[in-house]
């Protein structure tokens, strides 16, 4: 693909990031955010029981850090933020401190205090017209024309078999490979699914402390398994990934890593932490969509990809929407009974390696061409649903 053929149309933001999506987010969830968003068109909240009570204190960051990136994704043209919180009490979940923190990407940002508006309902009709003056300025923004150097995207990959590692995988690694070559930014992490082959990664570390700290991460993740008596070999690969002839752990980890491709790590993340550059990232979360995603959304990325293999899916359409929040997800696969299976849902078919009629350069290349045809405007399957999937975030202490 010729270099000037590399670019998206993306919605200029105060703060020089480029966003794929124009949306107004209301934060954090609940009754109040959830009563604008159906009555404004336009507007995004999360949907979790995520709200920080009962919480620790580090679990309260997480929280906190998730909530702020969020409403400084590209993807959010303005942000509501509000007291009606269970979790607002909080010196970390604090709204005044929220809106400041949103602030400083130099977006229009609106702090609502329900007391100081006379209670929920007056608060509720001032978050009603503030929402409806934000989505008419934001529809007044043009999308330009932004180089591959303004995305960043966050990949995971689900119910792997073994045209995920031969091709599935491979074919994003390829994608990523030519997003950081152009100076993007690129995420991978399920901790879980790097044992095994942790060291691998390690190798492709920029310096020695990010190498061991990919090392120290994977052993983290399986000396807390083995605290709760389970050895995570034995649990993992999960029962859909032996249907789909993954037989060991190893085995696993060994075709999810191609999916970071062949890019030096820059470092390692914790969930929904912002990187201090560009390039590809590890970052250290859970295996689990209704969680990952929204922290790859948090740390920047516009665009969020699922990678599905197809061991022990049933035949059913595919109804998994974003749980990225503000970030639209793409569905991609390498397995044919997975295409036949979901056509409606997948937005990209890489099976082709597989079949000899493409190589994977040429399949990275297609996909490339589709992620920028998605940054530009294009929907992606699942966001012609209206249903947005509830948001787990990945919390790693227990709730008192």
């Amino acid at each position: 693909m010729k270099e000037s053929e590399m670019k998206f149309l993306g919605y200029p933001r105060p703060d020089g990031s480029a966003g794929i999506r124009n949306y107004v987010l209301v934060l954090p969830g609940g009754f109040f955010a959830a009563k604008i968003c159906d009555t404004v068109a336009g507007t995004r909240t999360i949907v979790t029981a995520d709200n920080g009570s009962g919480r620790t204190s580090a679990d309260r960051e997480t929280i906190g850090r998730t909530l702020i990136g969020l409403g400084s994704n590209p993807n959010v043209a303005s942000v509501i933020v509000h007291s009606q919180s269970p979790g607002a009490g909080y010196p970390e979940l604090k709204p005044s401190h929220l809106a400041e923190e949103i602030a400083r990407s130099g977006k229009w940002v609106e702090f609502i205090d329900n007391v100081q508006e006379g209670g929920t309902f007056r608060a509720l009709e001032k978050g009603i017209q503030t929402a409806r003056k934000m989505v008419l300025e934001a529809s007044r923004i043009r999308r330009q024309p932004f180089d591959l150097s303004r995305l960043a995207l966050g990949v995971k990959c689900g119910h792997s078999d073994t045209t995920s590692g031969i091709a599935g995988n491979p074919v994003i690694g390829n994608l990523f490979d030519r997003l950081v070559e152009a100076g993007g930014t690129a995420f991978f992490g399920e901790t879980t699914e790097i044992i095994g082959a942790e060291h691998i990664l390690a190798r492709r570390g920029i310096n020695q402390e990010v190498a061991e700290k990919i090392l120290q991460v994977a052993a983290d993740t399986e000396k807390m398994a083995k605290l709760t008596g389970e050895d995570i070999r034995t649990i993992n690969p999960v029962p859909s990934n032996i249907a789909g002839g993954i037989s060991t752990l190893e085995e696993k980890s060994l075709g999810a890593i191609h999916k970071a491709g062949s890019s030096p790590i820059q470092g390692v993340l914790s969930y929904g932490e912002r990187p201090p550059g560009k390039g590809l990232y590890f970052v250290d979360n859970w295996m689990n969509s209704a969680s990952i995603f929204a922290g790859y959304a948090a740390a920047g990325a516009q665009l969020v990809i699922f990678q599905l293999g197809g061991g022990g899916l049933s035949g059913e359409d595919l109804l998994y929407t974003s749980s990225a929040v503000v970030s639209p997800l793409m569905w991609t696969t390498a397995n044919p009974r997975t295409l036949a299976m979901a056509p409606t849902s997948l937005d990209f078919y890489s099976g082709r390696v597989i079949e000899g009629k493409e190589t994977i350069e040429e399949a990275g290349e297609k996909l490339l061409q589709t992620v920028l045809e998605i940054a530009s405007g294009t929907l992606t399957r699942v966001e012609t649903l209206r249903y947005i999937n509830p948001t787990q975030l990945y919390l790693r202490e227990p709730c008192f």
